[in-house]
């Protein structure tokens, strides 16, 4: 583990001024990116502020015009079931209860939620796999490797990886607004402005600078909010990040949808608003039934090495087939995780199944 020295701040002044004099400070919170960034060595403090002791920025406050707004330091259980954030706001209740565990839940804060860094194996990997964020001009090895949760819109040549937070991908949807103090006092940035695509600067994932500190998050109120939903699509029912989601509210006159609002995860470097200019949907009365028809839009055309979400075979060699690349089923499988000896019980993605009875058999059949 990384060394690093703690210390407590009381005073928000204080911390965003110690924030922007000293490049080796980071803030901390609930810490359950962070301290696995350190551990994995992509991100190396040698000094944590912590925040929690900062006044009034645990608040979950219903706002009389109809919208909510978070304080940075609620936690995403506590935020998840407010009674006002249920009923106006169904979406981010769902998209936080589809995130993390619940011991990850209790501990981790909304602010630090919207700040977390992708999960891409290779960024992830402490061993020195290619990745422009972690060393940049290294190269991006996910870009002809493992991207099977990998982005198809929206990437660039020096990054496919993919924003994981459930949450953004409601609070997108929501047009929700970031509140952030900074050296030169307060402003508002637009969520969809918040996160960047990666471009050739794949290191930076949001547009927040030394001595920033995101105080709240504000969702205004929308004629969509009340009838809103969030879907994710997982390898597994609990605690996985998303292969895909989707955040949708709508608001209907009988059976007809008069406006809807939508927002993609999984598939892009930050959460991916659709908007009415790239997607139309109409109610089929005959059929019941919702149909959408895409329209040519200016959107980054999908990546040629991902074609879709699906279980892709990997660019990589098999762990079975040792030098040469699988073209056979019995090895074909999806991103899964096994512990290497090797490595020192370190988690990789790697091919094989996630079943000794399988794996064994394979090596039978080989």
């Amino acid at each position: 583990m990384h060394p690093f020295s703690l210390s407590r701040a009381d005073d928000p002044a204080k911390a965003i001024a110690a924030h922007a004099f000293d490049p080796q400070l980071a803030f901390v919170a609930g810490g359950t990116d962070l301290i696995g960034l350190m551990k994995d060595r992509a991100a190396l403090p040698e000094r944590l502020l912590d925040i929690n002791g900062l006044p009034n920025m645990a608040r979950i406050e219903a706002l009389p015009e109809g919208g909510v707004r978070i304080g940075a330091l609620a936690r995403m259980s506590d935020v998840a079931a407010d009674t006002e954030v249920r009923r106006r706001f169904p979406v981010v209740a769902e998209a936080l209860l589809f995130a993390a565990s619940g011991q990850l839940r209790n501990m981790a804060s909304i602010g630090g939620n919207i700040m977390q860094r992708t999960r891409c194996a290779y960024f992830r990997d402490e061993i020195g796999c290619r990745c422009n964020k972690r060393n940049r001009g290294s190269g991006c090895a996910a870009f002809h490797g493992l991207n099977r949760n990998h982005a198809i819109f929206g990437w660039s040549e020096s990054c496919v990886a993919t924003n994981p937070s459930d949450l953004a991908v409601a609070l997108a949807a929501m047009d929700a607004i970031v509140i952030v103090q900074g050296k030169t006092g307060e402003r508002l940035i637009p969520f969809a402005d918040f996160h960047r695509l990666p471009g050739s600067t794949p290191e930076r994932d949001n547009v927040l600078d030394r001595g920033d500190l995101i105080v709240a998050i504000e969702v205004p109120a929308n004629v969509e909010a009340s009838a809103s939903h969030y879907l994710k699509v997982r390898d597994r029912a609990s605690y996985e990040f998303a292969l895909v989601s989707t955040a949708a509210a709508v608001e209907m006159d009988g059976r007809q949808i008069r406006s809807a609002r939508l927002a993609m995860g999984g598939v892009a470097h930050k959460p991916w608003r659709l908007k009415p200019g790239c997607a139309e949907f109409r109610w089929t009365t005959s059929t019941g039934s919702v149909q959408r028809s895409l329209h040519r839009s200016p959107m980054p055309a999908p990546s040629p090495i991902m074609r879709s979400k699906s279980s892709l075979r990997s660019a990589l060699p098999c762990v079975h087939c040792k030098p040469r690349e699988h073209a056979h089923e019995r090895c074909r499988t999806t991103d899964l995780t096994r512990r290497r000896p090797a490595q020192g019980g370190r988690r990789c993605t790697l091919h094989g199944r996630y079943f000794a009875r399988r794996r064994s058999s394979c090596r039978n059949r080989l």
